[in-house]
């Protein structure tokens, strides 16, 4: 358990940067344009603070939490398993534990190439402990980023229909997540994809609270019938 601490405690720091060597030089480079995009947001540190419950935040402000969420890779530690964790007291030395972590992978990051990185530094600070255990390092799963330009028609599109059916302009964001075939969809059809969410941010996806709100339904019903409108107008 002592040596799964350290190692855990190894990869991340408090506030979130990654240090792992060799990780963010793999990173997309910010471009102005891209940069230029946030302020014009429709998005308030307080409305992150309402959604999760409490004040606390890696960054104070709404560009650098955004671009951490979107375009930044980052590091969750999830759980030990093996490890006495019931209510109470008990004094178990566990013979095995497994440590569970994950990395979201932004462009242009390769997960075979992260994979080695990874791997790589485990093996080399686990040696350094000089401990009489064994290690071994599992990758559960890998996804690749995926990533499509705003400036298609598709996109064009589906801000015209979100505008007509909701009466405001879209903002056009970026999302941590894991959809894999999302990008299966994209190299097999060879086509555009678009996700068009129709819900709400408080919606709580996959927590044990989730929900749709009636009025989210019955307009995301209307706002795919506008999108297809739309396609067909201005397919190019």
């Amino acid at each position: 358990m002592t040596d799964l601490i350290f190692l855990m405690n190894s990869l991340v720091k408090p506030n979130g940067d990654i240090l792992i060597p060799g990780i963010n030089d793999q990173v997309a480079p910010l471009e102005e344009s891209e940069s230029a995009l946030y302020k014009d947001l429709a998005f308030t540190m307080t409305e992150l603070h309402d959604a999760i419950g409490n004040t606390t935040a890696l960054f104070p402000d709404e560009k650098n939490t955004l671009m951490h969420r979107w375009r930044y890779p980052s590091l969750s530690l999830h759980g030990i398993e093996g490890a006495f964790s019931a209510p109470g007291a008990k004094t178990v030395i566990p013979a095995k534990v497994i440590g569970k972590f994950s990395i979201r992978t932004v462009p242009n990051m390769e997960p075979a190439d992260l994979s080695k990185l990874v791997k790589s530094y485990l093996e080399t600070t686990f040696k350094s402990l000089n401990t009489k255990n064994t290690m071994q390092v599992e990758e559960l799963h890998a996804g690749k980023w995926w990533v499509a330009s705003p400036d298609h028609w598709n996109y064009r599109a589906a801000a015209k229909a979100v505008a007509e059916v909701f009466g405001v302009k879209p903002d056009l964001t970026r999302e941590g997540g894991s959809i894999p075939v999302t990008l299966t969809f994209q190299d097999c059809l060879e086509k555009n994809v678009l996700l068009l969410p129709m819900g709400r941010g408080d919606d709580g996806a996959h927590s044990t609270n989730e929900k749709l709100d009636l009025s989210n339904y019955i307009s995301g019903t209307k706002l795919l019938g506008s999108y297809l409108h739309q396609v067909a107008s201005i397919q190019e």
